[in-house]
């Protein structure tokens, strides 16, 4: 099934339904229940009626305090319920790499997040448990620019409902085309991200650098998915070790699938 799963806004450039997918015992993901963004801190006045006609009840923001302190949050006025959840709580060391070496990076990178996050405060149970909670639904989740965190998050929700690993990894890639948009409107002479850049975003480019290297290379999160098998037996054996367990699962598919 091909979805237009994009929804435009002016200044937030990666939010899109995660409904369509094929899921497990071929049923389908549902739409307009569950959203992937970039930073919504950035949304427009101009852009709230189309935001408000989602009906979303619930924004999940998966950024760390100091960003939340440089950036600020999604506007209070808009009456929905918010929580934080440190999805990362460690910044990225800076690299500056070849194309080639992008998937293995990123796939490093996931790999290091869900592991500490069975290690510190458990932010991928936390999270998890939220999305079998039909009264928060619709609801949205973001990061920075909603390709890492956000995308890691977004793959094991898909994963755990059945959707299949290079379905997770073409969604994922979508998020290269979200950069894009935002470094362009950067380059048109709008403030850059102030700190949320330390943890993602096309790393090795500057704001004002020409369009080189995909952010987003479908070969990461294949790698990501295939190598948390190899650590924890499977993904939903991953989601139990962070207190998600099978009829967790269960509840999930019966939420999220139609």
């Amino acid at each position: 099934m091909i979805l237009d799963r994009h929804v435009p806004f002016s200044t937030v450039f990666n939010f899109r339904d995660l409904g369509g997918y094929p899921g497990a015992a071929g049923r389908v993901v549902r739409t307009g229940v569950l959203y992937r963004a970039d930073g919504l801190f950035r949304l427009a006045e101009s852009d709230l009626e189309r935001f408000h006609a989602l009906g979303l009840r619930t924004v999940l923001d998966l950024r760390r305090a100091d960003e939340l302190a440089a950036d600020g949050r999604i506007a209070e006025s808009l009456d929905l319920d918010y929580v934080n959840i440190d999805f990362n709580r460690a910044p990225w060391p800076p690299a500056d790499l070849d194309p080639d070496e992008m998937p293995r990076y990123y796939a490093d990178r996931y790999a290091e997040m869900v592991d500490d996050g069975l290690r510190h405060d458990n932010p991928v149970g936390q999270a998890l448990r939220m999305f079998v909670e039909r009264e928060r639904m619709p609801m949205v989740f973001h990061c920075a620019a909603g390709k890492d965190r956000t995308g890691v998050l977004a793959a094991l929700v898909l994963s755990l409902v059945g959707v299949d690993d290079d379905t997770i990894a073409a969604d994922y890639a979508l998020s290269a085309e979200g950069e894009r948009r935002y470094y362009e409107w950067v380059r048109g002479g709008a403030a850059p991200r102030t700190n949320s850049a330390s943890t993602e975003g096309a790393v090795g480019v500057a704001t004002d650098a020409p369009w080189v290297l995909n952010p987003c290379p479908a070969d990461a999160m294949l790698m990501f998915l295939g190598e948390l098998r190899e650590r924890h037996g499977s993904v939903e054996d991953y989601a139990a070790k962070a207190g998600f367990g099978a009829a967790d699962v269960t509840e999930l598919r019966r939420h999220l699938l139609s």
